[in-house]
């Protein structure tokens, strides 16, 4: 009797079993459980730039080689979010190596990437570089706080590792124990899609696990600024208008009384971003920005200001300052030309009361904005 009684037991089990659906492991989909996924590196993987992309054994391993520094390759069937990726590297190009997350197209998406040339440089504080895309901008001139040092070397493999979490993301290079670059607050508009890599490098051990965030909240990390008073945040500002070809400034580009004005507020760390309000500038356009600023007394107060490109301040209605800050040129600012509250300073008289603050602002390179701190 016990022994039926058994054996009927364990039948019902295995019907119920045998009941329950089965879960699908997809490649690149979140589970419940994150899963470890290696990514075969074979041509039916990758959507690749034509011959730009080699699949190849290299250092006894199965690779892919990126052959030209605008080649690319983009891995199928994968919508990610969040997670982490590792992959070892080789880093050929002899400038830039990129990897792309949140794609949901060439315009908008996550970037990380190698300036390859601080390769074997434990001194360069640009060795690697977080940038959003945002219409199409790469915006690494506006934001110098995402980018840091890096240990790694050409001719040998270096290990990455990148821990994606909601807003934030944290990167290992040949050390899993010590982040080489934290952001605190992933940029881009889009919030998921494919995973790629641009310029020449060598790829291998490439593994993504979705779901697995290694504990990394997904809420971006406190704003050092956000409680600071000093800095200018409430912004009106025009529409871009497209200045004149070969003239530097006009009375002209000056805004119209009938112009139209709408507020815009600052991002993260005081940022104006005018890229992400107006896109790409494929020709210089200026547009203007306004602000009240109001004193108990008439005084002198020091603006410090972080511009890119171009720009041409005014108190109250008055000329005030005109600067340019220009990467690769001889008067582009601290640090590097990119824009930062480092970038200059100023004396800007005020009067009793409110005073208009009013900047123009240009661009024609990369990333466009302001950041204004009043001390």
């Amino acid at each position: 009797m016990y022994k039926t009684s058994a054996f009927l037991v364990l039948l019902l089990c295995s019907l119920i079993a045998a009941a329950q659906p089965r879960v699908s492991r997809q490649q690149g989909k979140s589970l419940s459980a994150p899963q470890r996924n290696s990514i075969a590196l074979t041509p039916d993987n990758w959507e690749v730039k034509p011959n730009s992309v080699e699949f190849l054994t290299w250092q006894s391993v199965p690779a892919m080689k990126i052959t030209s520094s605008d080649g690319s390759a983009v891995l199928k069937g994968i919508d990610f979010t969040d997670g982490t990726i590792e992959y070892d590297m080789d880093p050929v190009d002899p400038r830039f190596t990129s990897m792309y997350f949140r794609q949901s197209s060439t315009d908008e998406r996550e970037c990380f990437y190698f300036r390859t040339k601080a390769a074997g440089n434990n001194m360069a504080m640009d060795a690697i570089q977080y940038a959003p895309f945002i219409a199409g901008v790469n915006l690494w001139d506006m934001l110098p706080g995402y980018q840091g040092n890096a240990t790694y070397e050409r001719g040998k493999w270096n290990h990455v590792k990148l821990v994606i979490s909601g807003k934030q993301m944290w990167v290992y290079i040949n050390d899993t124990a010590r982040a080489a670059l934290k952001v605190p607050r992933l940029e881009a508009n889009a919030k998921h899609g494919s995973i790629g890599f641009e310029g020449q490098v060598i790829i291998a051990n490439l593994v993504i696990r979705p779901g697995d965030t290694g504990g990394l909240s997904p809420v971006e990390s406190p704003d050092p600024t956000d409680s600071d008073p000093r800095y200018l945040r409430a912004w009106k500002v025009t529409s871009p208008l497209v200045t004149t070809k070969d003239v530097d400034f006009s009375s002209s580009f000056m805004p119209a009384k009938e112009a139209a004005w709408e507020d815009i507020w600052t991002e993260r760390g005081g940022l104006v971003n005018l890229t992400r309000k107006f896109g790409m500038s494929k020709e210089r356009r200026i547009v203007w920005l306004k602000t009240s600023i109001h004193a108990e007394k008439q005084q002198l107060k020091k603006l410090n200001l972080g511009f890119s490109d171009e720009v041409w301040v005014f108190i109250n209605g008055k000329y005030l300052y005109v600067d340019k800050n220009l990467y690769g040129m001889p008067i582009m600012k601290t640090p590097e030309g990119r824009c930062s509250i480092e970038n200059t300073a100023f004396s800007v008289p005020l009067n009793e009361g409110d005073n208009e603050l009013l900047i123009g602002i240009a661009n024609s390179f990369y990333g466009w904005g302001i950041i204004a701190r009043l001390d």
